[in-house]
């Protein structure tokens, strides 16, 4: 199974903060960030937490990013203009 999550962490330092911390929790799955571009505001300008493993609780990582002030969702099929 294989979780994609937009997220408004733009700096490499932040990433690799988040990274410890969800592989901490989550020591079973594999983790890692892809930086974007944020010539726009989020969601459009975004990066990507892609989460892979056997069960992945979005729900709870969605619910943990949140409580550290991290904007995160699932990515939507969508074009932005």
């Amino acid at each position: 199974m294989v979780e994609v999550l937009i997220t408004n962490v733009k700096l490499e330092g932040h990433s690799e903060e988040i990274l410890h911390f969800l592989k901490n929790g989550y020591p079973t799955l594999k983790i890692n960030f892809d930086l974007e571009d944020f010539n726009r505001p989020y969601p459009c300008g975004h990066s990507i937490l892609r989460i892979e493993g056997r069960c992945i609780d979005t729900v709870a990582i969605i619910r943990q990013l949140r409580k550290k002030g991290i904007e995160c969702d699932l990515l939507d099929d969508k074009i932005c203009v």
